[in-house]
C-alpha cells in the first residue's frame, strides 16, 4: 500500500503526521501538487509537481492508484474516483470515506455548489482544529492497524 495526499490544500499539521508515519512504518507516501513542496529528506516521501490546471493532480493521483492505496483528499470528487477505483480515503478531518457514505458528500457538496453558484453565500470549512488533527491522527492509526 502507498499513500498519496492531495497536497495542493493538505493542512501543514497533516503532512507532519503523514511523514511520521511514513518513516515509523516504511510506507511510501507521496505529495502530489502544482506548486513546490517542501519535504524532508526520507526514502519513503516523494513529491510530485504537476502541471497547473483544474483536477491535474487529482487526475494524476487516480491514473496513479493501485488497488488499496490510500489517499489523503478533502475533494469529494476525488475521494469518490478513488473508491471506485478499488483505494481508500481519508480527509484531513479524519472521515474515512466509505461506499456508504460518499454519495451522501457528493450530494451536498453539489447542493452547496449550487447555492453558492446561485449568489448565496454559503460561507467555507472552519479552520482546522486540533480535535481534527487528532481525529484525523486516530483514524489514520487505525485504519493502518486494520490493514496490517
Amino acid at each position: 500500500m502507498k499513500i498519496w495526499v492531495d497536497a495542493d490544500a493538505c493542512p501543514k499539521a497533516i503532512k507532519d503526521i503523514l511523514f511520521r508515519v511514513a518513516e515509523r512504518l516504511s510506507i511510501t507516501t507521496t505529495l502530489v501538487a502544482n506548486h513546490t513542496l517542501q519535504t524532508p529528506p526520507s526514502r519513503f516521501i516523494q513529491f510530485l509537481q504537476v502541471n497547473s490546471g483544474f483536477d491535474v493532480a487529482d487526475n494524476e493521483i487516480v491514473k496513479r492508484l493501485i488497488i488499496g492505496d490510500l489517499v489523503i483528499t478533502s475533494d469529494i470528487p476525488l475521494a469518490y474516483e478513488v473508491l471506485c477505483g478499488g483505494g481508500h480515503a481519508i480527509n484531513p478531518r479524519g472521515e474515512l470515506y466509505t461506499q456508504d457514505n460518499i454519495k451522501e458528500r457528493l450530494n451536498m457538496r453539489d447542493f452547496m455548489d449550487t447555492l453558492r453558484s446561485s449568489g448565496i453565500d454559503t460561507g467555507g470549512p472552519s479552520a482546522l482544529s486540533s480535535r481534527d488533527v487528532q481525529a484525523f491522527a486516530n483514524q489514520l492509526d487505525k485504519f493502518l492497524v486494520k490493514q496490517s
